[in-house]
This record gives structure tokens, sequence and C-alpha cells, in this order.
């Protein structure tokens, strides 16, 4: 028996009908074929709240809702549809950086320092001893992001996990009553939450992508990352299960900056060298993991004048090791003037 030939018209309408269905901008977790009420409640269970999440998700990591391999990868495929994730060349991706936004430091001195302020869609990192400010700058940022991008910021709010007790409302008062802003209502645009252990921090971000999209957040800050990692894996032998867990928290946060166009800000202390042959020689925690997955790096250290701070970039994805100068008051932070004295 011979089936009738379709006519040119019918068959290319059904390849294009399935192409527009395919490519759909889905609102929710609730509008992917196959997905029903169960196995969405169960993947919001996850972490995974919004399209964008899903869209940079791994097959095992959706595996745990109950669902096998090739339904959580069609699964994805559809979030990525949708988002227009895709095989891209260099000159679009070119296009595509600009929409890559800048937060201003409040400092042009380090403003400069890292191509005119810290890019969304990356992780920057602040290292250095206690007191050297990195909290400070982190409140700082917090107010600043609330600021139109014209001035700087991001006009979204702000995202912060407090891991060491650091976050003071005193500071986001004074930073925005100096600046011309309401203190009350950029405080209330700023979401905190404190991470009582390494779970309770992983947990947080997991859960934070609902969090990012009503809020309208534009910077995640964690201060600091490794603070709960240290105290609660001691000893070498549980140095892998930390590092491992430390990884893919850090790829949470990138796949979060990505998807929201957000800054991403982590803080990390510092460690002597026992080895070194001068004195005050000090490197981050978190060892290579923390090395390669941010991509702005930037140790911050005192100077012999009490408010005057040396911000130095140690790596970059595209920008040559440099030095600047900037200083912290009661008002935040702020470039040196005239009368202040750099002597290191």
């Amino acid at each position: 028996m011979v089936l009738p030939r379709k006519s040119v018209s019918e068959e290319t309408e059904e390849p294009a009908s399935e192409t527009t269905e395919s490519k759909k901008k889905l609102e929710s977790i609730d509008d992917l074929a196959g997905v029903g009420p169960a196995t969405a409640n169960k993947l919001i269970e996850l972490g995974y709240q919004t399209i964008e999440s899903l869209a940079t998700a791994a097959v095992k990591e959706l595996t745990p809702a109950g669902i096998s391999d090739k339904q959580a990868a069609k699964i994805i495929s559809q979030a990525r549809d949708s988002i227009s994730i895709a095989f891209i060349p260099a000159n679009a991706l070119i296009k595509m950086r600009e929409n890559v936004l800048r937060l201003s430091t409040g400092s042009a001195t380090i403003n400069d320092l890292v191509g005119g302020g810290l890019e969304t869609q990356t992780i920057t990192e602040f290292y250095g001893q206690y007191g050297v400010g990195k909290s400070i700058l982190c409140h700082q940022l917090c107010v600043n992001a609330q600021k139109p991008i014209e001035q700087g910021g991001l006009d979204g709010g702000a995202l912060y996990i407090d891991t060491e007790q650091t976050f003071r409302p005193e500071w986001i008062i004074r930073m925005a009553s100096h600046l011309g802003m309401d203190p009350e209502e950029t405080a209330r645009r700023i979401i905190y939450s404190e991470a009582y252990n390494s779970d309770h921090q992983i947990l947080l971000l997991e859960k934070a992508d609902k969090v990012i999209k009503e809020n309208n957040i534009r910077l995640i800050v964690v201060d600091s990352l490794m603070a709960n990692f240290r105290s609660e894996y001691l000893g070498r032998e549980m140095l892998a299960e930390r590092q491992q867990k430390i990884n893919k928290h850090l790829h949470r946060l990138s796949r979060l900056s990505r998807a929201f166009n957000a800054v991403a800000v982590v803080t990390n202390q510092v460690m002597s060298k026992p080895d070194a042959f001068f004195g005050g020689q000090v490197e981050p925690t978190g060892g290579h993991i923390v090395a390669h997955t941010s991509h702005t790096r930037i140790f911050l250290r005192r100077t012999a004048s009490g408010p005057v701070r040396i911000a130095r970039l140690v790596s970059s994805t595209y920008l040559p090791e440099g030095e600047r100068l900037f200083k912290i008051t009661e008002n935040g932070v702020e470039d040196i003037d005239e009368g202040d004295s750099a002597k290191d």
C-alpha cells in the first residue's frame, strides 16, 4: 500500500510548528512538557525553582527528584531552548557581551583597576587579612547596586549571605545617607540571610533563584566563602570532600550570576605561608578550586596610613595585574585625596 505524498506546504508547516513550540518562552517550571505537579514540587525542593536554574543544571543533579536520566535531559533541553543557549561565533559573543554591566565599587581607582567596575556574569573574589575592609566593601556594593546604571549601579537589589555575622545595617544607613539615597528603602532591597554552617550555606544558594528573580537581585554576596568550611573540615582526610563541596557551591554561584546577569562577589580569608622567606606573606584559602573558579581575584591589604588600603589585582581573565589605592571612612569606600599618606 502506497501512502499519499504530503504536499510541500504540509511538509514545511509541521516542522515550523514544532520549532516554534520548542523555542517558546517558558515562564515557570510548570510550563515544561512532561513536568507534572509532583515532579515540579520535587525540583523546587532541590532548589530548581526557575527556568534559568534548570537551563544550567546537570542531568545527575535532577535525578534525585525521582526522574530518569532521559527525562532530566529532556527537561534541561527545554529550559535551554527557552533561554537560547547555543553555539555561537565569537563575533556574536562580542555583541552579547554588550549586555554585561559593571558595578561601581565606590572608588574610581578600583573601578579603573578592574576595567570600569565589577562585571556581571562573573565571580569577583576579595581576600585579605582580618579587618582590612572586605565586608565594608561588600556593604558598599550592596548600596551601589541599587543606583541607576548610568550612575555605576545595576538598578537592582542585593542578596547577602553572611557566614561570619559581619553584616551591619548601620553601615548601609550611613552609606545610603552619604549618597543621598533613602536609607530605609535601600535596606529593604538588600535580602539578608545568615549561614549557620557549610551545608546551610550551600542550601541557601541552591534555594536562591526564586528570591533572585522576585526581588530583581543584581548582586550576590557570600561573606565569607571559606569560614564555615575551614571550621568544619579539619585534617587532610577531609580535604577532598571539602573541595568537592566548594567546587559545586562556586559553580552554582557562577550559574546564578550568568542566568540573572548579576555580579557575584565572595570574600575570602587568608593563611600564612610558613615557608616564605619574607614575613607577612599570606595566600587565600580554598586552594586551586577557588583560584580557578574566581574570574577576578583582588588582594586587599593595609598601609601605615590608617584608612588607606591597597587593592592588588592578582588575576583576571583579561586584565593585567596592578595596584590601586583607596580608603575606608565612616561614609564607606572612597578615593584617597592629596592629604592622605600611603606609606606601606
